[in-house]
C-alpha cells in the first residue's frame, strides 16, 4: 500500500505525518509493554539493595519498601535484602508491603537482625512472604496475632462468664482471615505451616535456632556480608520456575528513605495529623470571622489538605472524626450564643471523645497520644471560648471612625439656615444640606454624606443648658 500526499500539502505536514505514523507502527503496545515489565530480567545489575524496617510497620514505611522493590525489578537487581526489627504495625501497610514481596520478579530475602531485634505480628507475615528468611542470633518472631481481637488470658471461670467472653462474629472473621492469609505464604514459601497458625491463633514465638529447627525460617545470618556469602549459588523459585542466585560479584548498597518518605513518615505520625488537621479548622474559622490578608485562611487550608493526606492513609474511625467537628461546632456556638455553658461543655467532651476515637486501631505505635488529646482540648475549648467570642462581639461594636460613623451621628447647627448651611460635627466645620429649616444651637441627625457635604434628617429635639452652654439632656442632667 502506498501513501500518497497531495501536493497541496505542506512539506513540513508531510514529514511530520510520516514521523507520526512511524511512531505508532513501532511502538509496543500497553499489553506488550506490561508484559514485557513482568518478565524482567534477573541479574542485570551488580547492586544489592539493602531496606530497612525500623519500627512501626506504616505507611512511611509501605510507601518506602513497595518503591524500593519497584526500582529494584526495574534495574534488574540479582537480590533485594530487607532487615526487619518491628513490633508489627497497620495492616493494610502489611498487605500492600506483602504485594510488592509476592510480586516481584527479583528474589527478596528477609533477615532480623540485629541481636536483639523481632519479627513480631506483622513482621512475621512479611518474614513468611519473602524468598529467603534468615534471622540472626539472640532474635525472635511470632505473636501475630490481629491487635483488635489480642488480649491478656483470663483465668477460668463457670459457662455463663465464658459465653459472654467468647469472641465476636467479627472477631472470628479477622482472626480466621489472617490464619488462611499467614497459611497461604507458608505454602507458598514451603515452610511450616503448623507453627505459622499458632503464631495468629495463639500468639506464639520462637527463638531463631528454634525458628530454623521447626523450618519456619531458611537460615542463620548474622549479618547481611554474611547472608549474602551464604546464599551464593542457592536455588529460589521465581513465579515457580527455579533461578540461580549468582552474588559472587555482588555489591551491597543501603537505601535510606529519602525525603518524601520521611514526609510522609512525619505527618501520618497520628498526633501531627491531628494537630494539622486542627490547624487547618482554627485557620479557616479565623478568616471566615476576621478576613485580612487570607494569612490564617492559606495556612489554614494547607494544614488541612495535608492532614486529610495523611488521614486517607491512616485507619480513620469517621465516627470520631463527627463527633470531633460536632465538638467545634458547639465551641463555636457557645462562643457566639452564651448558653450558660451547655454548648461549651457538650462541646468539649465531644471534642474530647472524637479525639480517642480518631484513630481505629489498639496499636499504641498509631493512636493519638492522651496528654496531646487533654492539652489540645483545654486550649481548643479556650480558643473557641474566648478568642471567637471576642472576634464576634467585637464584629458588632460601633464604629468609631470613617464614612459609617458619621452616618447617624448628632451635629450641631452653628447658623441659621435653610437649605444649605454650616454645621459642627466632631470639632469640624462642615457644609450642610437640610430640607427643613434650622436653628443655632439646634441639634440634628446626620443622614448621608455626599463627598464632603451633608445631608441632615430631622432634628433632635434636646434643650441647651445655658449654664454651661453644652447641649445636655435635662432628664440626663436631672438623673446626675
Amino acid at each position: 500500500m502506498m501513501i500518497r500526499f497531495r501536493t497541496v500539502m505542506d512539506p513540513l505536514q508531510a514529514m511530520l505525518s510520516i514521523a507520526l505514523f512511524l511512531l505508532l507502527f513501532f511502538t509496543p503496545s500497553p499489553l506488550a509493554s506490561s508484559e514485557t515489565s513482568s518478565q524482567t530480567q534477573i541479574g542485570t545489575s551488580t547492586e544489592i539493595p539493602v531496606l530497612t524496617i525500623k519500627g512501626a510497620i506504616g505507611p512511611a514505611i509501605s510507601d518506602y519498601l513497595t518503591t524500593e522493590i519497584a526500582i529494584a525489578n526495574q534495574a534488574g537487581a540479582p537480590l533485594v535484602v530487607i532487615i526487619i526489627d518491628t513490633p508489627g504495625g497497620l495492616v493494610s501497610s502489611l498487605r500492600d508491603i506483602n504485594q510488592a514481596i509476592l510480586n516481584s520478579q527479583v528474589p527478596i530475602a528477609c533477615l532480623v537482625h540485629p541481636a536483639g531485634a523481632r519479627a513480631a505480628s506483622a513482621g512475621t507475615y512479611i518474614l513468611y512472604a519473602c524468598h529467603i528468611a534468615a534471622m540472626a542470633q539472640a532474635t525472635t518472631l511470632g505473636a501475630a496475632t490481629p491487635v483488635s481481637i489480642g488480649g491478656s488470658p483470663k483465668a477460668p471461670q463457670d459457662k455463663d462468664d465464658n459465653k459472654t467472653s467468647s469472641p465476636s462474629a467479627m472477631e472470628k472473621k479477622i482472626l480466621n482471615d489472617s490464619i488462611a492469609y499467614i497459611r497461604s505464604l507458608a505454602q507458598l514459601r514451603g515452610r511450616n505451616e503448623e507453627w505459622a497458625e499458632l503464631a495468629v491463633k495463639e500468639a506464639a514465638t520462637l527463638t531463631a535456632q528454634e525458628a530454623l529447627e521447626k523450618n519456619v525460617i531458611t537460615l542463620i545470618s548474622n549479618s547481611t556480608a554474611e547472608l549474602i556469602k551464604q546464599l551464593d549459588g542457592w536455588e529460589v523459585s521465581i513465579n515457580q520456575q527455579p533461578h540461580i542466585l549468582e552474588l559472587s560479584e555482588a555489591k551491597l548498597t543501603p537505601i535510606k528513605p529519602d525525603w518524601r518518605n520521611q514526609f510522609i513518615a512525619t505527618i501520618t505520625n497520628p498526633n501531627i495529623a491531628y494537630i494539622l488537621m486542627l490547624i487547618g479548622v482554627y485557620g479557616l474559622i479565623l478568616e471566615f470571622y476576621s478576613p485580612g490578608i487570607g494569612v490564617a485562611g492559606v495556612t489554614g487550608a494547607i494544614a488541612l489538605i495535608i492532614a486529610m493526606y495523611a488521614f486517607q492513609m491512616l485507619p480513620v474511625n469517621y465516627a470520631g472524626l463527627l463527633l470531633l467537628l460536632f465538638g467545634i461546632g458547639l465551641m463555636i456556638a457557645e462562643a457566639m450564643m452564651p448558653s450558660f455553658g451547655i454548648f461549651g461543655i457538650g462541646g468539649v467532651i465531644a471534642f474530647a471523645l472524637g479525639s480517642v476515637f480518631l484513630i481505629d486501631t489498639k496499636n499504641s505505635q498509631f493512636q493519638v497520644s492522651l496528654p496531646v488529646i487533654a492539652a489540645v482540648t483545654v486550649v481548643s475549648a479556650a480558643f473557641m471560648i474566648f478568642c471567637l467570642g471576642y472576634l464576634w462581639r467585637s464584629r458588632h461594636n460601633k464604629i468609631v471612625s470613617g464614612q459609617e460613623a458619621i452616618v447617624g451621628a448628632e451635629a450641631k447647627v452653628l447658623e441659621d439656615f435653610i437649605d444649605h448651611g454650616f454645621v459642627l460635627l466632631g470639632g469640624e466645620r462642615w457644609a450642610a444640606i437640610s430640607a427643613a429649616p434650622l436653628q443655632k444651637d439646634q441639634l440634628v441627625e446626620v443622614e448621608q454624606v455626599d463627598d464632603l457635604t451633608l445631608i441632615l434628617g430631622q432634628a433632635i429635639d434636646k434643650k441647651t443648658n445655658p449654664n454651661t452652654g453644652s447641649d445636655k439632656n435635662i432628664e440626663a442632667e436631672g438623673e446626675k
